[in-house]
């Protein structure tokens, strides 16, 4: 790919920019609550965009691309049905609980309900999972730095291997994020999530638009692909019916309940930006404003991989009779590559696996003029550094006050605490690198988010729910809950594996006692029996063992705490009436693309 010179100005003034905001937040970061909560200090509309920014990391842009070309429109169940609900039910229902209680994370509000054992199994696990997440991004960026052949001339130049490209990125995006970072913390985060936001809308819109244009519009993409990938209902009731491979109850309750809720509701990454608002009202409208645009980013991120696999599939078909997931190398969707030997990888069946996640990079190198080419480029690599930032913010956040505070220095000056998570922040970027190159193992990254949620999130949802709406769970029942649970994803996971899988990273490590036609119904699954057990779990261990007194629960459970008056002025500020605005919206939306 060749930049003009228009690309590389609007790709550098991007990168001079995020580093000015991270100096600029610097400047009122004096304090742990500045660096690790913004203070509580920032508007609700400011909060909303960067809600739905910091999830609009690698996963999303790549990772629902990538997805769209796999799956289909049913991938937008992911936003539908697996965002929208929970995100209402966060704002109306879950936000006074994390806001009043003053909690400074999601584990410590576990603590203040359960005690201080629930907490660090909760921190452990979240601070694992946002490395992951982090690295993800990182992985995702270098390789699309790489794919599209930005640096070659500058390492041929001073005679350094094509192949220490990836590498090279993989370093060069940790740096620009640890930096910004670590001079602005959370307020500098958030306000680059807010400039990400407008970029990546900016960069995608576009992109959305020449690709369903070269695909031959709606009409074309049905066409090519039949129904089975432009209904997102249609087939849901058996899963040899459908491209997910689920059926309706997998979706509905693996999907739309679990991992839903488990993610919008009880994951840092996201609750962290709603409770730096700067007061309740704001914090509850956080979610809500976030939901109101996440409704339609079906639109910018899953039609450009459609788009993708339809030019793939016209140009193949003719040539060589080859059918969506029949493609060769030369193809807009290429044939995976092992990133050692550079050899195709293989399914158990000896076939050669796709590289879903190029799906979009590639639409836009195929599609986008120079100048517009530095847009999506820039888009992009702000949805990376959007997704990066937002994990090492959560991480830096639990691992200083749910386990450096906790247990190994708890009476340390408020200086200090803010000095471990400057240091916090550089190690976990650097942890973030090793998780980068664990993602390479997957064709499709989003199918290791969901993975990594149905192992985290997916059990301390339960644990989330009984405590905040059932008085009578107790800490210790909390705990084993939270544990068997998670260990019960683990036994799932390791006795089975997604059809046309290797026993390992996928799966089927113990042993393989049953195959699911897809890794996202494996995914789905995993979820539903780790929340399921976890909940069976929780409530018998709470039966046996002694509840706390109900006045130590006031703010803490629904039941024992008075009820908010709902804010004045009008319904744009009335959290009910946003929830069912939003809902009537997504319900609209399914039945349009039924």
């Amino acid at each position: 790919m060749h930049l003009g010179a228009i690309d590389g100005l609007i790709l550098g003034l991007y990168l001079v920019v995020v580093l000015l905001i991270g100096w600029l937040a610097a400047r009122r970061t004096k304090s742990g609550t500045d660096f690790f909560l913004a203070g509580r200090s920032i508007p609700a509309w400011v909060c909303g965009l960067a809600f739905i920014s910091a999830n609009l990391g690698a996963q999303e842009v790549i990772g629902m691309g990538a997805s769209g070309a796999k799956y289909g429109i049913a991938t937008a169940h992911f936003y539908w049905l697996g965002a929208i609900p929970a995100m209402v039910f966060i704002g109306v229902f879950m936000m006074p609980f994390y806001y009043g209680s003053k909690a400074r994370s999601a584990p410590e509000y576990l603590r203040m309900r359960f005690d201080e054992k629930t907490r660090a199994f909760n921190a452990l696990s979240f601070a694992v999972m946002t490395i992951i997440g982090s690295g993800v991004s990182m992985y995702a960026m270098a390789k699309l730095i790489q794919t599209l052949h930005v640096l070659d001339a500058p390492f041929a130049a001073v005679g350094l291997p094509q192949a220490w490209i990836f590498h090279a990125a993989i370093l060069a995006s940790a740096l620009v994020v640890l930096v910004y970072i670590y001079m602005g913390g959370l307020r500098g985060a958030i306000y680059n999530e807010v400039l990400q936001f407008f970029l990546i809308v900016a960069g995608f819109a576009p992109l959305a638009w020449f690709g369903l244009k070269s695909a031959g519009g709606w009409e074309g993409i049905k066409a090519t692909l039949g129904p089975a990938y432009t209904h997102a209902w249609q087939g849901m009731g058996n899963p040899a019916t459908n491209r997910l491979g689920v059926d309706g109850f997998g979706l509905v309750m693996g999907l739309g309940f679990v991992l839903s809720f488990g993610y919008w509701c009880t994951d840092f990454l996201v609750v962290q930006r709603a409770m730096a608002a700067d007061s309740m009202a704001s914090a509850r409208r956080t979610p809500l404003i976030a939901a109101g645009f996440k409704m339609f980013f079906p639109f910018l991120v899953i039609i450009p991989g459609l788009a993708a696999l339809t030019l793939t599939t016209a140009a193949m078909a003719p040539a060589h009779g080859a059918g969506p997931g029949q493609v060769q190398a030369a193809s807009v969707i290429p044939i995976k590559l092992d990133a050692t030997t550079g050899k195709p990888m293989l399914d158990s069946a000896g076939k050669p696996q796709l590289d879903y996640d190029l799906a979009t990079p590639n639409l836009l190198i195929h599609t986008f003029p120079t100048g517009m080419l530095g847009l999506g480029l820039t888009a992009l690599l702000a949805s990376f550094m959007s997704g990066m930032a937002g994990n090492v913010t959560a991480f830096n956040t639990v691992w200083t006050y749910d386990l450096y505070q906790a247990y190994l220095k708890p009476e340390g000056s408020d200086a200090h605490y803010l000095a471990v998570g400057r240091i916090t922040t550089a190690v976990g970027i650097l942890l973030s690198v090793g998780a980068a190159y664990m993602a390479s193992q997957f064709n499709n990254i989003m199918d290791l988010i969901q993975l990594i949620c149905a192992f985290v999130n997916a059990p301390v949802f339960a644990t989330f729910l009984l405590g905040m709406f059932w008085k009578r769970a107790t800490g210790h029942g909390a705990f084993w809950g939270l544990v068997l649970g998670t260990a019960g994803a683990a036994l799932h996971h390791g006795l089975t594996l997604p059809l046309g899988s290797v026993p390992g990273i996928k799966g089927g490590w113990l042993a393989v006692m049953h195959t699911y036609p897809s890794e996202m119904a494996q995914n789905f699954w995993t979820a539903i029996w780790a929340w399921s057990l976890c909940f069976g779990l929780t409530v018998a261990g709470s039966l046996i063992t002694r509840p706390r007194a109900e006045a130590e629960l006031v703010g803490l459970v629904y039941s024992l705490t008075p009820k908010l008056d709902e804010p004045g002025g009008g319904w744009l500020r009335n959290p009910v009436v946003l929830g069912a605005i939003v809902l009537a919206v997504t319900l609209v939306l399914n039945l349009v693309f039924w």
